[in-house]
């Protein structure tokens, strides 16, 4: 097991895209060629310029959770709390703006509240013991229920007359060169981080190791308890991130904001190759579920089909993508 991981986080990326053309992650990848063409066909206006980065810009906040969630997956671990996460960071930085708190240091607060709610799912599952899907689903609540607490359940609705509220809006509003969404830049530098710190680093390796067998990790001298707080530090902070981002496009947040989002996300990890039982996974693998949930679901609005039967197609996809994992399990184990 230790010889093939390192061997992962040495050779980094060429490894990653070779994986890519022979993994689970290939077929998802030839899915996603497939609804491209599927959505070409279907509409003249899918392939153009703006749709897509449109298409991006919608994905951007979604893909910048699921590259932290993807940690916490390899890990063996899973996040429920992600959604609230979401909406407290986005809650937080709101209010301190609106007090009249520098933009630069409320959204610095909004990524720190995240990165804190991060640290206290991974000290709960750590220390006390208790499986993560316990505790997240409990911490989901919570975060909850803190965020609409400290907005007394009103919504936070940021002015342009308000001091650095039009600076702050241009982090997600704006646009790079006047053409890329900056959410979607942020989304492109985040999983450029991802991929660098699951393949080329320490607590990449580490990160398998634990996922794959914690006990065997455990024996060859690995931290676990200090490599799954870390996932969910990365998991909390990527969330605190993606609120902030939705704070500054929309410039209103509510209490309520982020709600099942968490299962957006997950399935994102899911349907890109991650196992979830961790061991397994790859960040180039959650940035192609990603862009085949974004594809699927602008593909769906353009034909105008109802948001409810969005709902059912996705849930159909991420039954088909936990079981092509399972199927896979069992032919190795076979083998």
């Amino acid at each position: 097991m230790s010889t093939t991981v390192t061997t992962a986080a040495e050779r980094g990326f060429p490894l990653d895209l070779r994986r890519l053309l022979h993994a689970r992650e290939a077929g998802v990848l030839a899915a996603l060629a497939v609804l491209f063409v599927l959505g070409t066909v279907l509409s003249p206006s899918f392939a153009t310029a703006d749709n897509l980065l449109s298409v991006g810009q919608q994905i951007a906040q979604i893909g910048i959770m699921a590259i932290g969630v993807t940690f916490v997956i390899v890990n063996g671990e899973i996040d429920l709390s992600v959604g609230s996460t979401y909406a407290l960071s986005a809650i937080c930085t709101g209010m301190a703006i609106a007090e009249g708190v520098p933009w630069v240091l409320a959204a610095l607060l909004g990524v720190a509240v995240g990165a804190l709610a991060g640290l206290l799912n991974g000290l709960a599952v750590v220390l006390l013991g208790v499986p993560s899907f316990i505790v997240t689903l409990g911490t989901l609540s919570v975060f909850r229920g803190v965020a609409l607490l400290i907005s007394d359940g009103s919504p936070i609705s940021l002015s342009s007359s308000q001091e650095g509220v039009a600076e702050f809006g241009l982090l997600g509003q704006g646009r790079l060169f006047g053409v890329v969404p900056m959410q979607l830049v942020f989304f492109a530098v985040i999983a450029a981080l991802g991929i660098v710190l699951l393949s080329r680093s320490r607590f990449g390796f580490n990160s398998y190791a634990v996922g794959g067998n914690p006990e065997a990790a455990r024996l060859v001298g690995i931290n676990v308890g200090r490599v799954k707080v870390g996932a969910f530090v990365l998991s909390g902070l990527t969330a605190g991130l993606a609120g902030v981002l939705g704070l500054s496009f929309l410039s209103y947040v509510q209490g309520v904001t982020g709600t099942g989002l968490e299962l957006t996300v997950i399935s994102a990890v899911i349907i890109g190759g991650a196992a979830l039982f961790g061991g397994s996974g790859t960040i180039w693998g959650t940035v192609i579920g990603v862009a085949f949930i974004g594809l699927l679901q602008n593909i769906l609005n353009i034909q105008g089909i109802s948001s409810f039967w969005q709902t059912v197609v996705t849930g159909l996809v991420i039954v088909a993508a936990v079981a092509a994992d399972t199927w896979q399990r069992r032919r190795k184990t076979r083998a």
